[in-house]
Protein backbone atom coordinates (compact mmCIF):
# COMPACT_ATOMS: atom_id res chain seq x y z
CA UNK A 1 0.00 0.00 0.00
CA UNK A 2 1.63 3.25 -0.61
CA UNK A 3 0.81 6.48 1.39
CA UNK A 4 0.75 9.97 0.93
CA UNK A 5 1.76 12.74 3.62
CA UNK A 6 -0.81 15.12 3.89
CA UNK A 7 0.12 18.19 5.80
CA UNK A 8 -1.94 20.94 7.09
CA UNK A 9 0.01 24.23 8.54
CA UNK A 10 -1.76 26.08 11.41
CA UNK A 11 -0.47 27.47 14.82
CA UNK A 12 -0.34 26.13 18.50
CA UNK A 13 -3.66 27.61 18.98
CA UNK A 14 -5.03 25.63 16.23
CA UNK A 15 -3.98 22.06 17.43
CA UNK A 16 -6.44 21.02 19.15
CA UNK A 17 -9.52 22.21 17.22
CA UNK A 18 -8.02 21.13 14.05
CA UNK A 19 -6.98 17.52 15.08
CA UNK A 20 -10.82 17.21 16.84
CA UNK A 21 -11.66 17.97 13.11
CA UNK A 22 -9.69 15.38 11.44
CA UNK A 23 -10.64 12.58 14.11
CA UNK A 24 -14.72 13.61 13.25
CA UNK A 25 -13.90 12.64 9.70
CA UNK A 26 -12.55 9.15 10.53
CA UNK A 27 -8.78 9.60 10.61
CA UNK A 28 -7.04 7.75 13.39
CA UNK A 29 -4.34 9.44 13.84
CA UNK A 30 -1.84 12.88 13.19
CA UNK A 31 1.67 13.74 13.69
CA UNK A 32 2.18 17.75 15.25
CA UNK A 33 5.07 19.54 14.61
CA UNK A 34 4.80 23.00 16.82
CA UNK A 35 7.95 24.79 17.84
CA UNK A 36 6.15 26.41 20.81
CA UNK A 37 5.36 22.76 22.08
CA UNK A 38 9.23 21.79 21.01
CA UNK A 39 10.60 24.85 22.62
CA UNK A 40 8.80 24.16 25.78
CA UNK A 41 10.48 20.78 26.21
CA UNK A 42 13.95 21.85 25.83
CA UNK A 43 13.64 24.76 28.20
CA UNK A 44 11.44 22.30 31.03
CA UNK A 45 12.07 18.97 30.71
CA UNK A 46 15.97 18.77 30.78
CA UNK A 47 16.02 15.70 32.82
CA UNK A 48 14.83 14.14 29.81
CA UNK A 49 17.73 14.72 27.52
CA UNK A 50 21.49 15.50 27.42
CA UNK A 51 22.25 16.75 24.13
CA UNK A 52 19.80 18.08 20.95
CA UNK A 53 21.02 16.22 17.89
CA UNK A 54 21.06 18.86 14.71
CA UNK A 55 18.77 17.19 13.00
CA UNK A 56 16.02 18.17 15.68
CA UNK A 57 17.11 21.86 15.20
CA UNK A 58 14.61 22.83 12.53
CA UNK A 59 11.70 22.38 15.20
CA UNK A 60 12.87 25.25 16.66
CA UNK A 61 11.42 27.12 14.28
CA UNK A 62 9.39 25.62 11.95
CA UNK A 63 5.87 26.32 11.38
CA UNK A 64 3.27 23.93 13.63
CA UNK A 65 2.07 21.50 11.40
CA UNK A 66 -0.22 18.52 11.99
CA UNK A 67 0.50 15.49 8.92
CA UNK A 68 -1.85 12.84 8.18
CA UNK A 69 -1.23 9.72 5.94
CA UNK A 70 -4.07 8.68 3.36
CA UNK A 71 -3.90 5.85 1.01
CA UNK A 72 -2.86 6.22 -2.27
CA UNK A 73 -6.01 5.09 -3.88
CA UNK A 74 -10.04 6.18 -3.93
CA UNK A 75 -10.52 6.02 -0.38
CA UNK A 76 -8.21 8.23 0.14
CA UNK A 77 -8.82 11.00 -2.35
CA UNK A 78 -12.41 10.80 -0.49
CA UNK A 79 -10.73 11.20 2.58
CA UNK A 80 -9.19 14.05 1.12
CA UNK A 81 -12.11 16.02 0.32
CA UNK A 82 -13.94 15.71 4.44
CA UNK A 83 -10.63 16.81 5.33
CA UNK A 84 -10.90 20.11 2.89
CA UNK A 85 -14.21 20.57 3.74
CA UNK A 86 -13.61 20.44 7.44
CA UNK A 87 -10.49 22.77 7.34
CA UNK A 88 -12.60 25.25 4.83
CA UNK A 89 -15.20 25.63 7.43
CA UNK A 90 -12.24 25.90 10.34
CA UNK A 91 -10.85 28.44 8.26
CA UNK A 92 -14.22 30.43 7.76
CA UNK A 93 -14.87 30.86 11.72
CA UNK A 94 -11.66 31.93 12.53
CA UNK A 95 -12.21 35.62 12.17
CA UNK A 96 -9.28 36.80 14.19
CA UNK A 97 -6.73 34.38 11.67
CA UNK A 98 -5.98 32.43 15.52
CA UNK A 99 -5.52 29.20 13.58
CA UNK A 100 -2.66 30.43 10.80
CA UNK A 101 -2.95 29.83 7.31
CA UNK A 102 -4.84 26.68 7.52
CA UNK A 103 -3.45 25.22 4.18
CA UNK A 104 -3.22 21.82 2.77
CA UNK A 105 0.18 20.58 0.80
CA UNK A 106 0.60 16.85 -0.25
CA UNK A 107 4.18 15.92 0.02
CA UNK A 108 5.90 14.12 -2.53
CA UNK A 109 3.20 13.70 -5.14
CA UNK A 110 1.97 16.41 -7.85
CA UNK A 111 -1.97 16.55 -6.79
CA UNK A 112 -3.10 16.69 -10.71
CA UNK A 113 -1.07 13.61 -11.12
CA UNK A 114 -2.75 11.86 -8.40
CA UNK A 115 -6.41 12.75 -9.25
CA UNK A 116 -5.76 11.37 -12.08
CA UNK A 117 -4.17 7.58 -10.64
CA UNK A 118 -7.28 6.94 -8.92
CA UNK A 119 -9.30 6.31 -11.39
CA UNK A 120 -8.13 3.49 -11.80
CA UNK A 121 -9.63 2.18 -8.93
CA UNK A 122 -13.22 3.73 -9.46
CA UNK A 123 -15.78 1.49 -11.16
CA UNK A 124 -19.20 1.38 -12.02
CA UNK A 125 -21.05 0.10 -8.71
CA UNK A 126 -24.83 -0.78 -7.74
CA UNK A 127 -26.36 0.89 -4.73
CA UNK A 128 -30.18 0.73 -2.78
CA UNK A 129 -32.52 -0.62 -4.94
CA UNK A 130 -32.27 0.85 -7.99
CA UNK A 131 -29.33 2.88 -8.32
CA UNK A 132 -25.98 2.60 -10.81
CA UNK A 133 -23.03 4.81 -10.13
CA UNK A 134 -20.55 4.98 -12.52
CA UNK A 135 -17.60 7.75 -13.83
CA UNK A 136 -17.96 9.44 -16.51
CA UNK A 137 -15.15 7.70 -18.72
CA UNK A 138 -17.38 4.29 -18.58
CA UNK A 139 -19.53 3.44 -20.64
CA UNK A 140 -22.25 1.61 -19.46
CA UNK A 141 -24.04 -1.14 -22.29
CA UNK A 142 -27.12 -1.97 -20.68
CA UNK A 143 -27.99 -0.12 -17.34
CA UNK A 144 -31.34 -3.02 -16.87
CA UNK A 145 -33.72 0.22 -15.96
CA UNK A 146 -31.48 1.87 -13.46
CA UNK A 147 -31.52 5.44 -12.18
CA UNK A 148 -27.55 5.86 -13.41
CA UNK A 149 -25.81 9.00 -12.18
CA UNK A 150 -22.53 9.52 -13.91
CA UNK A 151 -20.03 11.49 -11.87
CA UNK A 152 -16.44 13.39 -12.30
CA UNK A 153 -16.05 14.25 -9.50
CA UNK A 154 -12.53 17.00 -10.40
CA UNK A 155 -10.84 18.99 -7.55
CA UNK A 156 -13.76 18.24 -4.92
CA UNK A 157 -14.25 14.13 -5.42
CA UNK A 158 -16.93 12.66 -4.10
CA UNK A 159 -17.58 9.48 -5.77
CA UNK A 160 -20.40 7.40 -3.81
CA UNK A 161 -17.48 5.47 -2.56
CA UNK A 162 -17.44 6.59 0.74
CA UNK A 163 -19.83 4.97 3.46
CA UNK A 164 -21.50 8.13 4.36
CA UNK A 165 -22.10 9.11 0.79
CA UNK A 166 -23.81 5.95 -0.03
CA UNK A 167 -25.65 6.14 3.09
CA UNK A 168 -27.37 9.30 1.74
CA UNK A 169 -27.91 7.99 -1.88
CA UNK A 170 -29.76 5.07 -0.30
CA UNK A 171 -32.18 7.15 1.70
CA UNK A 172 -32.71 9.72 -0.79
CA UNK A 173 -33.63 6.87 -3.22
CA UNK A 174 -36.59 5.89 -0.32
CA UNK A 175 -37.68 9.32 0.58
CA UNK A 176 -37.50 11.90 -2.46
CA UNK A 177 -40.56 11.77 -4.65
CA UNK A 178 -41.57 13.83 -7.70
CA UNK A 179 -41.71 17.46 -7.64
CA UNK A 180 -39.72 17.85 -4.39
CA UNK A 181 -37.18 20.26 -3.70
CA UNK A 182 -34.07 19.72 -2.21
CA UNK A 183 -31.47 21.50 -0.21
CA UNK A 184 -27.70 19.89 -0.50
CA UNK A 185 -25.67 21.62 2.35
CA UNK A 186 -21.98 20.73 2.23
CA UNK A 187 -22.67 19.73 -1.53
CA UNK A 188 -18.73 19.16 -2.71
CA UNK A 189 -19.31 17.50 -6.49
CA UNK A 190 -22.79 17.82 -6.10
CA UNK A 191 -23.58 14.24 -5.87
CA UNK A 192 -26.43 14.00 -3.85
CA UNK A 193 -28.47 16.68 -5.09
CA UNK A 194 -27.91 15.76 -8.62
CA UNK A 195 -28.99 11.96 -7.58
CA UNK A 196 -32.43 13.83 -5.99
CA UNK A 197 -33.13 15.11 -9.69
CA UNK A 198 -32.65 12.02 -11.24
CA UNK A 199 -34.71 10.67 -8.64
CA UNK A 200 -37.57 12.95 -9.46
CA UNK A 201 -37.01 15.99 -7.41
CA UNK A 202 -38.22 18.88 -9.29
CA UNK A 203 -35.21 21.58 -8.14
CA UNK A 204 -32.61 21.55 -5.85
CA UNK A 205 -30.02 23.86 -4.48
CA UNK A 206 -26.81 23.46 -3.70
CA UNK A 207 -24.79 24.92 -1.21
CA UNK A 208 -20.78 24.65 -0.08
CA UNK A 209 -18.14 26.85 1.32
CA UNK A 210 -15.78 26.31 -1.18
CA UNK A 211 -15.33 28.19 -4.64
CA UNK A 212 -14.65 25.09 -6.67
CA UNK A 213 -18.16 23.75 -6.15
CA UNK A 214 -20.20 25.65 -8.14
CA UNK A 215 -18.32 24.57 -11.52
CA UNK A 216 -17.54 21.04 -10.58
CA UNK A 217 -21.62 20.80 -9.54
CA UNK A 218 -22.35 22.27 -12.91
CA UNK A 219 -20.41 20.16 -15.02
CA UNK A 220 -21.75 16.80 -12.96
CA UNK A 221 -25.10 18.14 -13.95
CA UNK A 222 -24.76 18.61 -17.66
CA UNK A 223 -23.12 15.30 -17.48
CA UNK A 224 -26.34 13.72 -16.49
CA UNK A 225 -28.71 15.92 -19.20
CA UNK A 226 -30.00 18.07 -16.31
CA UNK A 227 -31.62 21.46 -17.19
CA UNK A 228 -29.41 24.21 -15.50
CA UNK A 229 -32.81 25.78 -14.28
CA UNK A 230 -33.82 22.95 -11.91
CA UNK A 231 -30.64 23.91 -10.14
CA UNK A 232 -28.63 26.40 -8.71
CA UNK A 233 -24.80 26.13 -6.42
CA UNK A 234 -24.64 28.88 -3.98
CA UNK A 235 -21.10 29.38 -1.88
CA UNK A 236 -20.69 30.22 1.53
CA UNK A 237 -21.23 29.54 5.38
CA UNK A 238 -24.81 28.23 5.77
CA UNK A 239 -24.11 28.69 9.40
CA UNK A 240 -23.53 32.28 10.21
CA UNK A 241 -24.32 34.05 7.13
CA UNK A 242 -27.44 35.43 6.79
CA UNK A 243 -27.51 37.10 3.41
CA UNK A 244 -26.99 33.20 2.08
CA UNK A 245 -29.61 31.91 4.75
CA UNK A 246 -31.81 34.56 2.98
CA UNK A 247 -30.60 33.59 -0.59
CA UNK A 248 -31.30 29.73 0.04
CA UNK A 249 -34.53 30.01 1.68
CA UNK A 250 -36.98 27.63 3.12
CA UNK A 251 -39.57 24.79 2.63
CA UNK A 252 -37.38 22.21 1.46
CA UNK A 253 -39.16 18.89 1.29
CA UNK A 254 -35.53 17.08 1.70
CA UNK A 255 -32.70 19.11 3.16
CA UNK A 256 -29.33 16.57 2.92
CA UNK A 257 -26.36 16.97 4.40
CA UNK A 258 -23.31 14.95 3.98
CA UNK A 259 -20.11 16.63 6.30
CA UNK A 260 -19.06 15.76 9.77
CA UNK A 261 -20.37 15.97 13.16
CA UNK A 262 -19.80 19.56 14.50
CA UNK A 263 -21.04 21.11 11.49
CA UNK A 264 -24.36 19.15 11.46
CA UNK A 265 -24.47 19.92 15.16
CA UNK A 266 -23.99 23.89 14.45
CA UNK A 267 -26.23 23.68 11.42
CA UNK A 268 -29.19 21.56 12.89
CA UNK A 269 -31.34 24.70 13.89
CA UNK A 270 -30.95 26.58 10.46
CA UNK A 271 -32.01 22.94 8.63
CA UNK A 272 -35.05 22.94 10.67
CA UNK A 273 -36.04 25.99 9.45
CA UNK A 274 -35.14 25.47 6.28
CA UNK A 275 -36.93 21.94 6.16
CA UNK A 276 -40.52 22.15 5.46
CA UNK A 277 -43.87 20.61 7.95
CA UNK A 278 -43.27 16.87 7.04
CA UNK A 279 -39.98 16.93 5.25
CA UNK A 280 -36.97 15.52 6.02
CA UNK A 281 -33.21 16.22 6.84
CA UNK A 282 -30.57 13.20 6.08
CA UNK A 283 -27.58 13.89 7.02
CA UNK A 284 -24.34 11.81 7.35
CA UNK A 285 -20.46 12.12 7.75
CA UNK A 286 -21.03 11.30 11.62
CA UNK A 287 -18.33 8.38 12.89
CA UNK A 288 -20.31 6.36 15.24
CA UNK A 289 -18.82 7.86 18.97
CA UNK A 290 -20.56 10.94 17.75
CA UNK A 291 -23.70 9.84 16.69
CA UNK A 292 -25.43 10.46 20.33
CA UNK A 293 -24.40 14.09 19.90
CA UNK A 294 -25.64 14.70 16.85
CA UNK A 295 -29.03 13.07 17.13
CA UNK A 296 -29.07 15.28 20.59
CA UNK A 297 -28.63 18.34 18.38
CA UNK A 298 -31.01 17.02 15.75
CA UNK A 299 -33.90 16.49 18.65
CA UNK A 300 -33.30 19.69 20.45
CA UNK A 301 -33.48 21.71 16.75
CA UNK A 302 -37.36 20.25 16.52
CA UNK A 303 -36.92 17.42 14.37
CA UNK A 304 -37.91 13.83 15.27
CA UNK A 305 -35.69 10.48 14.53
CA UNK A 306 -36.71 8.75 11.80
CA UNK A 307 -34.24 6.29 10.98
CA UNK A 308 -30.78 5.57 11.72
CA UNK A 309 -28.42 3.39 9.52
CA UNK A 310 -25.00 2.58 9.90
CA UNK A 311 -22.28 1.40 7.70
CA UNK A 312 -18.08 0.72 8.54
CA UNK A 313 -19.05 2.79 11.61
CA UNK A 314 -20.64 5.77 9.65
CA UNK A 315 -23.86 6.67 10.72
CA UNK A 316 -26.61 8.43 8.49
CA UNK A 317 -29.85 10.46 10.63
CA UNK A 318 -32.81 10.29 8.53
CA UNK A 319 -35.45 13.16 10.91
CA UNK A 320 -38.53 14.49 9.95
CA UNK A 321 -39.90 17.82 10.74
CA UNK A 322 -43.61 17.71 12.30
Amino acid sequence: MQWIETNIYTTTDGIEPLCGRLYAVGLNGVQIKDAADFNDFIENETQYWDYIDESLEPLKTCETCVTVYLTDDADGRELLSHIRGTVAELKSMDNDGKFGRLEIELKGVDEEDWANNWKKYYKPFYLGENLLIKPEWEDIDNAEGKVVLSMNPGHLFGTGTHHSTQLCMVELEKYIKPGDRVLDLGCGSGILSILSLLLGAESAVAVDIDPAAPDTAMENLAMNGISPDRYSVLVGNVIDDESLKAKIGGDYDVVVANIVADVIIAMSATAYSQTKKGGYFITSGIIGPRGDEVKAAVTAAGFEIAEVHEQSDWLCITAKKN
